[in-house]
């Protein structure tokens, strides 16, 4: 199960961002390159385990972006993607994220009260955007039917087991100088 995806972070290569180790990975990174097939076991695994239950599918600019469209093509919900741009859309609710990298604002538009959703992302590592995606859907009014992650590694998600939530998370990784492991 999920052997494409086991294998391809077994080979995924690791560099140093400051002390962050940080994986190079196609689901991660959108690089080397993204296959399809990849996509597609990952996208049926999701469908299997998560609650599909929802008006709507969350996802984060950019990394969220495929596995997020894949789904939608799927099950015909629409896709919301939270994005790094602001567009001033009447509603549009500003999200302050922090990661193990980097920090900066994210833009939520097209959720309003009641609407059900799924969020899926590619990585929790920190959980800092996981956790700011969280309030700024509570803010919103949205009910929070599901979390799914294809990447865990690191207390991100445990950080969001503490806002009441249980992420599901498709493979737990850690990242050690040069090298994935899987746990």
């Amino acid at each position: 199960m999920l052997d494409r995806l086991k294998e391809s972070l077994r080979n995924a290569p690791v560099i140093k961002r400051g002390d962050y180790h940080y994986f190079i990975h196609p689901i991660t990174d959108g690089v080397p390159e993204l296959r399809a097939d990849l996509i597609r076991e990952v996208s049926m695994h999701i469908l299997r385990m998560a609650n599909m239950e929802v008006d709507k599918i969350v996802t984060i600019e950019a990394m969220g972006i495929h596995v997020g469209t894949a789904l939608s093509l799927l099950t015909d919900i629409p896709l919301v993607i939270i994005r790094k741009k602001k567009y001033d859309l009447p509603g549009e609710i500003a999200i302050h994220q922090v990661t193990g990298y980097s920090k900066g604002e994210l833009y939520l538009n097209g959720i309003h009260r009641g609407d059900k959703v799924l969020i899926v992302d590619d990585v929790i590592s920190t959980g800092g955007t996981m956790q700011a995606t969280i309030k700024a859907l509570e803010t919103a009014g949205a009910e929070i039917k599901d979390i799914v992650a294809v990447i865990s590694r690191g207390e991100g998600v445990q950080k969001i087991k503490e806002m009441g939530y249980s992420p599901k998370v498709l493979v737990r990784v850690d990242v050690s100088e040069g090298n994935v492991i899987l746990c």
